[in-house]
């Protein structure tokens, strides 16, 4: 038990160090509260039972130009996706497609089917950052 937490605490440490060094959290000095309404929460779920030995963190910003989208895959990890620019429509595992905008998040978790990707725009650009949590040397997206 005690192991699942620290590796829970350190997941989500890299997440938010990984989405802070990609540039889209911006704290002002002056903001220190840590919750309440200048610091909402935009995103949480419970996150699988992994052993986290020997994983590294990669952050990729992905841009889909008008009417782009990827094939569908896997990923053996962990992926935590934020919306920077556009809307990206999305179905992963046994989820429904949805359609995510700027600001919004969504979670891969690992092995499972991310079955659509793509924008939902046919005449604008969007854009998102993919934070993968991987075992070390792991292919992180894997075409099915």
């Amino acid at each position: 038990m005690e192991s699942n937490s620290i590796d829970r605490r350190v997941l989500l440490a890299l997440a938010g160090a990984g989405l802070t060094r990609a540039g889209f959290a911006q704290v002002k000095p002056a903001q220190t509260p840590a919750r309440g309404p200048e610091n909402p929460t935009i995103f949480e779920r419970d996150l699988p039972d992994v052993n986290m030995h020997n994983w590294t963190v990669t952050v990729r910003e992905i841009s889909y130009g008008p009417g782009d989208s990827s094939a569908a895959h896997r990923h053996p990890g962990i992926t935590i996706v934020y919306v920077l620019e556009g809307a990206v429509v999305s179905k992963v595992g046994t989820g429904p497609e949805k359609t995510y905008t700027q600001g919004q998040v969504f979670m891969e978790t690992p092995g499972e089917l991310h079955a659509v990707s793509r924008n939902a725009s046919t005449s604008k650009p969007a854009k998102f950052l993919a934070v993968l949590l991987a075992p070390k040397g792991a292919q992180l997206t894997v075409p099915v």
